[in-house]
């Protein structure tokens, strides 16, 4: 595994930690100010909505797990194909909902050096 391999999945661990701990700033430091994120039934959005979406789920528990399918590095530029296991449990709720399957997503390294997340497709749906 080359550095800029281990960047990336440093990068991937680090948001998983800082979501499931209820940091956002970690997770948004991780977060080109120009990304673009695409999900099912929505129009693409930025790095703001993003962060508005999160902030209304600070009261929510949620743990992830990621398994890193294909990842490449081409320069100053990576993708990669990732499957999310995703399990969210709202304040006062018992039952917790379950998501799960893939992303794609595109990185771009900084000038200083760090892997930034510049796109992300996410393609999870919820499981019984």
């Amino acid at each position: 595994m080359s550095d800029d391999e281990r960047a990336i999945q440093h990068l991937v661990d680090s948001w998983l930690a800082a979501t499931k701990a209820g940091d956002l700033d970690t997770v948004l430091s991780l977060i080109a100010d120009d990304a673009v994120f695409m999900v099912p039934g929505q129009n693409p959005f930025g790095k703001a909505a993003f962060m508005t979406a999160s902030q209304g789920q600070a009261s929510m528990r949620i743990d992830a797990t990621s398994h890193i399918e294909e990842l490449q590095v081409l320069g100053d530029w990576a993708f990669l194909r990732n499957h999310l296991d995703v399990t969210i449990t709202p304040p006062g709720q018992t039952q917790p909902v379950r998501r799960t399957g893939y992303t794609l997503t595109i990185l771009r390294k900084e000038a200083d050096g760090r892997w930034l997340l510049a796109r992300d497709a996410n393609l999870l749906t919820a499981q019984p």
